[in-house]
């Protein structure tokens, strides 16, 4: 009989697959990243316990086209700086990824908020432009042009939190309770400019990141990196006190409370 590929794999098999995933090499990445100051109320506004707002309301939008053979990839995300446990790092609200690859590993791994969607990011010349888009919105768009070159940074290591959880089946809050991820990434940086430009932020019910207005930017930059990640879970948290947040996480927040009609088979 023919191998039937829904079926099990043999321990092999799947230890094979474990390494081939260590021992990736480094993948470079060209990406606009833009930082500004925000309405400090509205960035403690997202924030789901117990995360805690830092001493500075600052926001970052990360675009980037990631160097996968045979498969580029559109990455970006906007975060707002956090703090949880003394540590210091940044809580993304959305994560637009162009592959479904990307999107599924991330969220069912880490509890990433990843969400298909279109990411550009041009340069002529000194020109450059940068966009995360959903829904045919353009809901973040950063513009400027290149004015320097940059000190290169030494390695860095960056923390994001995440929250995982699983919606329960019959549509009351959660299977378990929701745990808190700390993802830390190790960045090398090869390439770093400084852009002068501006961050525009457009209405998208989707994608409602412009409450978190650009009050002062800070910085743009363009430039090539690479990084690699580990998470672990600090922490479970409460049930309650996430589920005002849940809709973060999707289009539409009902699509939790989804399910088979009342006798359906």
């Amino acid at each position: 009989m023919a191998r039937v590929r829904y079926g099990a794999r043999t321990e092999a098999e799947i230890a094979a697959a474990r390494t081939a995933s260590s021992r990736l090499p480094d993948i470079w990445s060209t990406g606009v990243v833009a930082v500004w100051e925000s309405d400090p109320d509205a960035v403690a506004a997202v924030l789901p316990p117990p995360l805690k707002p830092t001493g500075r309301p600052l926001v970052r939008a990360n675009i980037s086209k990631v160097d996968l053979p045979g498969h580029p990839l559109g990455a970006g995300s906007v975060a707002v700086a956090a703090e949880h446990g003394g540590v210091a790092g940044w809580y993304p609200l959305v994560m637009p990824m162009t592959h479904e690859r990307a999107l599924i590993g991330g969220r069912e791994v880490f509890g990433e908020p990843k969400k298909l969607g279109e990411v550009e990011v041009e340069r002529d010349g000194l020109v450059v432009r940068a966009s995360l888009a959903r829904h045919g919105i353009a809901f973040v768009e950063v513009r400027g042009a290149v004015d320097g070159a940059l000190p290169l940074p030494e390695p860095t290591r960056k923390t994001d939190f995440y929250f995982k959880f699983l919606p329960a089946v019959d549509g009351s809050g959660f299977d378990a309770d929701p745990v808190l991820v700390h993802c830390v990434r190790n960045e090398k940086v090869r390439k770093l400019e400084s852009v002068t430009g501006d961050v525009v932020l457009r209405e998208s019910m989707y994608d409602p990141v412009a409450d978190l207005p650009v009050r002062a930017l800070v910085e743009i930059t363009i430039g090539e990196k690479t990084t690699d990640q580990r998470g672990r879970v600090v922490e479970r948290v409460s049930a309650r006190a996430l589920l005002p947040y849940i809709h973060q996480r999707y289009d539409d927040p009902a699509q939790i409370l989804d399910g088979p009609p009342e006798g359906s088979a």
